[in-house]
């Protein structure tokens, strides 16, 4: 299993961009999943649902299962964070997971970058970064020393990544 990130500021178009690049890859015959950070905090759950019910009462884990889907919830109660690399292990195996967020972290990562947001880049400042994506070609804050592609043409895109993780047909 490998992992590609996709990382830049709230609002840059990180969610949009996978939306667009899921379909090619499933097209070319890979499985794909997605893990998404998130700083805030956040609940799937509704409190009244049993489900709810059961992880207030002080569940560890609660699943929901169907004939459509099923989801793992973990209450983390005081322990820490799990780091990226502990979350990728509770993925079913697959050809490559988009790892959206977790800017800092040790992956090779696409920059979703809109100068039009006035945000900085990340590039200077992440290692990480292989290569940005970006509506405005021309743009100053743009790398000379990285590849540059275009937003708006996620096939592009999607041949960079199988490239840059030698996944290519």
């Amino acid at each position: 299993m490998k992992a590609f990130g996709i990382a830049g500021f709230s609002g840059s178009g990180k969610t949009t961009l996978i939306e667009q690049l899921l379909p090619l890859l499933v097209a070319r015959g890979l499985t794909v999943s997605v893990i998404k950070h998130t700083h805030h905090e956040f609940d799937i759950d509704r409190p009244g649902k049993d489900s709810y019910r059961h992880r207030v009462a002080g569940a560890h884990e609660v699943m929901l299962a169907g004939n459509a889907r099923w989801v793992l919830m973990h209450e983390l109660r005081d322990a820490e964070e799990p780091t990226l690399s502990e979350q990728l292990r509770h993925f079913s195996p697959c050809d490559l997971v988009l790892v959206e967020g977790f800017k800092r972290d040790p992956l090779p990562k696409l920059e979703v970058h809109r100068p039009s947001t006035g945000r900085p880049p990340l590039w200077p400042e992440n290692p990480h970064v292989v290569a940005v994506a970006c509506d405005e070609p021309g743009a100053a804050t743009l790398p000379a020393h990285l590849p540059v592609l275009d937003l708006n043409d996620p096939a592009a895109i999607v041949a960079f990544l199988l490239d840059a993780l030698d996944m290519k047909d």
